[in-house]
Formats: C-alpha cells, sequence, structure tokens
C-alpha cells in the first residue's frame, strides 16, 4: 500500500507581551493592566476554518521564549490537492500562489455577540507566508520568535521584533512548523449498508482493497460465538456488558454488524452493534445517558477480540447548529479484565449536515520538535506506556467523512502511516468509520423511519 502526501501546520508556543497603559489612554489595552487582561488568538490557513487559542500574557520584562508556555496552539492538514492548489502558478503572468498563515490577537475574553463578530478588541494581525511544497519531504520551522503587532504592523508579514518592549508596541511570541504527514486513504463505493467494495485512493487512481458485508442480527446471536478462546480473557465480559443490561422491548434499533474481508476473501475487521440504540423514556431520541454501542473486534489467533468501543447518542443543539451525533471512543487494552478503555475521542456531528469522525492527539503532545512523542492526554511521561495501546497513539490517527442523516454516505478515511503496520490494521479503521456512518441512521429520531436497505434487513430477521 503506497500513501498520499499530506502535510500538517502546527502553531504554538503563543505569549504576549504587552506594555502597561494608563487608564483612560487611547493606546491598545487602555486601562488594562497587561498580567490580568485574558487576551486569545485566531489562527487561520488560507480558507481552512478559524481556530481559537489562548494567548498567555508576559510580564513586560521577560527578554526571551524562555517563560513561553511550550504548549500546542492549533493544526491544520493539508492534503497533496490542496497542496497543488494552494501553491499553483496562475494561468494568466504572476506568481506562485502562498499559503498563508494569518493570526489575529484579541484582548478579552473569548466569544462571540450576535452577530458573529468576535467579541474581543482587535490588537492587530500577524501573517506568515509558508512554502509548503518544502514541508512535503522534511519538516520546515517557518518563523519562531517574537513579532511586534498592533495598528502599524496589523495585516503585514511577520518580523523579528526588537528585544525590548518598552517601545509601546504589543509583541507576540510563535512558532510555526510543517511537517510531512503520509496518510492511507480509503474511500467506500456505496452506503455501509449496501454491502460495498472498500477502494485505497492514490491520487487519481483507486483499486479495491477490502469488502464489506452488513448484515442485521439479533444481540443473542452475537453473544453466542466465541469471541476469545482463553475464558479468563475480558473479552466475553465486553460483550456481557454491552449486549444484554439495558436491551428493552419497544423503540430499538439492534444487532447491526459490519465485517470487513480482505481480497481473498478472509474476515480482518468486524464492527457489531452490541449495545442497542434505545429511545429514551418519554422521548424519540437516543440520548447521551443511555448511548447505543458498538464493538470494533479483529482476528486474534483465529477467534475475534476487541480492538475498541464506540459509543453514539443525539446531542441537542443550541439555536440554529441543530441536533449534533455525539460519540466516544475507546481503545481496549489487550491485557486486563476490568474492561476500562483508553478515551482517545469524544466529540460531535452536526446530524443535518454531516462532519468528520477523527482521533487525532496532536494537542497531547508537547510542542517541541517533530520528535517530541507525547504519551498521553494529560501529558504523564508513562501513561502510554502503562497502559496498551495508547502509547502508540500519537499525532493524527484517523478521520473519516460522515455525511448528514438522509444523505447518500459513502465515508472516505484517512489513517496515518504511522498507525498501519499490514492491511489488517487499515481494516480496523475501515471498521470504525462503518460504524460511525451507521450510528448516524441509528440515531436518527425514532418518529423517523429508517433507510430501505436498513428496513428490509430488519425485516429479513424477523422472519
Amino acid at each position: 500500500m503506497d500513501p498520499c502526501p499530506f502535510v500538517r501546520v502546527l502553531v504554538g508556543n503563543l505569549a504576549l507581551k504587552m506594555p502597561a497603559a494608563p487608564r483612560g489612554g487611547s493606546g491598545s489595552g487602555a486601562g488594562v493592566h497587561p498580567t490580568t487582561a485574558p487576551c486569545y488568538c485566531r489562527i487561520r490557513l488560507n480558507k481552512l476554518p478559524y481556530q481559537t487559542a489562548t494567548a498567555p500574557l508576559l510580564p513586560s520584562a521577560e527578554e526571551g521564549p524562555a517563560s513561553c508556555t511550550g504548549a500546542f496552539a492549533a493544526a491544520f492538514h493539508v492534503s497533496k490537492a490542496d497542496l497543488d492548489w494552494a501553491t499553483a502558478k496562475p494561468a494568466l503572468f504572476g506568481p506562485r500562489r502562498t499559503a498563508r498563515l494569518k493570526v489575529a490577537v484579541y484582548l478579552g475574553r473569548r466569544g462571540t455577540t450576535c452577530g458573529g463578530v468576535s467579541s474581543g478588541r482587535l490588537l492587530g494581525k500577524v501573517v506568515v507566508p509558508l512554502d509548503l511544497r518544502a514541508a512535503v519531504a522534511k519538516p520546515v520551522v517557518f518563523h519562531s520568535g517574537w513579532v511586534a503587532i498592533g495598528k502599524r504592523r496589523a495585516g503585514r508579514k511577520a518580523a523579528p521584533a526588537p528585544a525590548a518592549s518598552s517601545g509601546g508596541a504589543a509583541q507576540l511570541n510563535l512558532t510555526v512548523r510543517a511537517e510531512p504527514d503520509p496518510r492511507f486513504v480509503f474511500e467506500f463505493d456505496g452506503e455501509p449498508e449496501c454491502s460495498p467494495q472498500v477502494l485505497q485512493v492514490q491520487g487519481r487512481m483507486k483499486q479495491p482493497m477490502f469488502t464489506c458485508k452488513f448484515s442485521c442480527r439479533s444481540n443473542s446471536d452475537l453473544r453466542s460465538r466465541s469471541v476469545q478462546s482463553d475464558p479468563g480473557n475480558g473479552g466475553r465480559n465486553w460483550l456481557a456488558k454491552f449486549g444484554s443490561d439495558r436491551e428493552r422491548a419497544g423503540k430499538e434499533r439492534k444487532g447491526w454488524s459490519v465485517t470487513v474481508h480482505d481480497l481473498s476473501g478472509s474476515p480482518v475487521a468486524l464492527a457489531s452493534m452490541v449495545t442497542p440504540f434505545v429511545a429514551s423514556p418519554g422521548s424519540d431520541r437516543v440520548s447521551r445517558s443511555n448511548p447505543g454501542g458498538w464493538l470494533i473486534l479483529r482476528p486474534v489467533d483465529g477467534t475475534w477480540t476487541p480492538w475498541g468501543r464506540l459509543e453514539c447518542w443525539r446531542e441537542r443543539g443550541a439555536g440554529a447548529a441543530g441536533d449534533f451525533l455525539g460519540y466516544r471512543f475507546e481503545l481496549v487494552p489487550d491485557h486486563t479484565n476490568s474492561g476500562v478503555g483508553v478515551c482517545v475521542a469524544e466529540s460531535g456531528v452536526p446530524a443535518s449536515r454531516g462532519g468528520r469522525f477523527a482521533i487525532d492527539l496532536t494537542a497531547a503532545q508537547p510542542f517541541g520538535r517533530s520528535g517530541s512523542p507525547g504519551c498521553s492526554p494529560r501529558g504523564s511521561g508513562d501513561f502510554g506506556h502503562g497502559l496498551w495501546p495508547f502509547g502508540s497513539f500519537r499525532g493524527f490517527v484517523m478521520s473519516a467523512a460522515v455525511q448528514g442523516e438522509g444523505r447518500c454516505s459513502r465515508p472516505t478515511v484517512e489513517v496515518g502511516v504511522a498507525h498501519v503496520g499490514c492491511a489488517e490494521d487499515a481494516a480496523a479503521f475501515v471498521a470504525l468509520a462503518a460504524a460511525v456512518d451507521l450510528s448516524m441512521d441509528a440515531c436518527r429520531l425514532f418518529s423517523c423511519k429508517l433507510r430501505r436497505e436498513l428496513s428490509a434487513s430488519r425485516a429479513e430477521l424477523l422472519r
């Protein structure tokens, strides 16, 4: 399998130095002592969505970056197609395009007004030009250090700031670097419930890699299968925990599964719904307090072994945001009987327009050089080594496109090269993506009918 080139742009080490201004003054931050005023940055790469990060204030007497937090602030992922577009030379005369990272610094608390405008006071902007073509092959640091901001500097390219900060201009410290982040890309050629092929994508080339088989069966069928030959292992305990406690008569969706086969026809991964998606009492929705659950299993020594656990529910959105598909994904350690997983992803996808399910632990890593590993979301140095397999899950892991409910969904899956040692590794992520996509249907309001393919499968089960 050959990966596709991606580039990851990382921003970190944010810190702000701002001279004190007397109350009633006319300068930026007038009347506010710089050590108490909250500040934040809105960061954007080209037309990608904004990301927001706190910019801690440092005493103006600090000369060097030694007191900077070293914290991660933002990450942007750029595909080869986006790279080619962003750096292409215009058809007519003109210079080659250059990617631009824009950092806007605001004084005040985060938030937006009712009109969608940032509620903070703009102090200034910094623009860092990036030649991302160079980062396809090796890491590149585009900026590291202080830069003056303010009205005179607003919108201008980043340039080194004077060492002293007594001249009245605020200064922002930041580090911007880019590094290669190759990924394997897979694409379903149909909806997961239609038992599609899964193609590997490399540029314009697509070739079959896996096949999927969707089925609908009862949880008792799943529990009757041998998942672990060793009764002392925790596999049966996981199935019992998620497959029986909350089954109810009435409104529920249960027993869906997707088996991923390699091209020889051998099963290499399985996503099985082991906790039914049940409507909460007095409601027609799956609640966060009673989510549906999937197990992602892999064959080990001829038996299915739990690899990960996915829980999904329907979350009420605020205002025009609409409902969300909430999700939580945990890795299942293979050497414990406690059934305690390690959460590596928890977020939501808009139910109406869809979005991306992602496992990205970039923010868990200390923002140093590219070789610095991160071991846990809390930065503990030994957490990942003591609880497999979290120690190997660093940086970007995977993402999957999820369409909104009622739309034809053919998920595209991206998996970091570092997390794929063989085709079976990739198959587990493909099965996970199928489970997330099917959860969009499983979490539909029970006042809505399921898709015909899902309903037909259930009808066959009841015969």
